[in-house]
């Protein structure tokens, strides 16, 4: 299977559904006044359909086991088809629209298998995924804003040439992958009135996203908060929460980190640690999502 591990918990949904043709209005007639020899084809349909969903993971082998919050089944009748509709809902890294697809296909199928005593030209028609939500799904690229970016390395080691920058230019592919572009891109040593003065001069320059990597540990060249905090003008805390959060469910060690967030004028300034793996998995954890705050904060500016 596929890896979903970088992936972040969130509400998904999805809608199914399948036809099933009959060839007679007396076999509807049975369906409705439940003659069928083999029982209530609507309610022996639906618990089928129902472990169906439940089981998808076990007979397509690419599909993860997820844990499936809501199912529901329905059904509509239109001359001589029965429409299924089918909704799946979790919270989960990935999706359901398998889970709500494999269920409808169940369904059509028990309900064929009763129908076949008394019906010879019973067919399943089309069996499609209606919607789904949650996820990327509802950040699609053409959502995404224009922004001027820039990406700040703090580290003494790498602004004297000792070491090479491996987290900026994660950030800076992580970004291209988004169709986003760092428009600027920087490295300077661990001292805070450097770091201040490059960001203020980010935020006069009308930047509206600055990502700094490096300093928010507890080593005692890590200043990168005590650098950027007194400079926030409006914090978002539930930025940090999400990095700490989704960083502690990969290491133990998430819960030292210092990373702030907050404007600064207009300007979203957001520190990550500086490790080239918890580079990865900070920008899993905020994007595309975070994007939305510009919508939020000022809707006008990049509509």
């Amino acid at each position: 299977m596929v890896s979903i591990t970088h992936k972040s918990n969130s509400l998904r949904q999805a809608i199914a559904t399948a036809i099933v043709h009959v060839s007679s209005q007396s076999t509807i007639d049975a369906i409705k006044n439940k003659t069928v020899p083999k029982g209530d084809v609507f309610e022996f349909s639906r618990a089928a359909g129902l472990l169906g969903i439940k089981k998808t993971s076990d007979v397509i082998p690419d599909c993860h086991p997820l844990p499936v919050e809501y199912a529901s089944i329905k059904y509509e009748i239109e001359g001589l088809q029965v429409r299924i509709t089918v909704e799946v809902h979790t919270i989960y890294k990935t999706g359901v629209e398998v889970e709500a697809m494999h269920g409808a296909a169940v369904t059509a199928l028990t309900i064929y298998d009763m129908l076949k005593p008394i019906d010879k030209k019973v067919e399943i028609g089309t069996i499609k995924l209606l919607s789904k939500k949650g996820g990327n799904t509802d950040f699609p690229n053409n959502t995404i804003p224009v922004l001027q970016i820039a990406v700040i390395v703090c580290s003494d080691s790498i602004a004297a040439g000792i070491n090479e920058d491996a987290s900026g230019k994660i950030i800076i592919d992580k970004l291209a992958s988004l169709g986003l572009t760092a428009n600027k891109y920087e490295v300077i040593p661990d001292d805070i009135d450097r770091i201040q003065r490059t960001i203020l001069n980010l935020c006069a320059s009308a930047y509206d996203l600055v990502l700094i990597t490096g300093g928010t540990g507890l080593s005692p060249k890590d200043v990168t908060p005590e650098a950027i905090r007194p400079l926030l003008e409006r914090e978002v805390p539930g930025i940090s929460e999400v990095l700490r959060s989704y960083g502690q469910q990969r290491t133990p060690f998430a819960m030292l980190g210092r990373s702030v967030a907050g404007f600064i004028k207009n300007t979203l300034v957001i520190t990550m640690p500086g490790s080239a793996n918890a580079a990865v998995e900070s920008m899993d954890a905020l994007f595309p999502q975070v994007l939305h705050v510009f919508k939020v904060a000022d809707g006008s500016r990049h509509e």
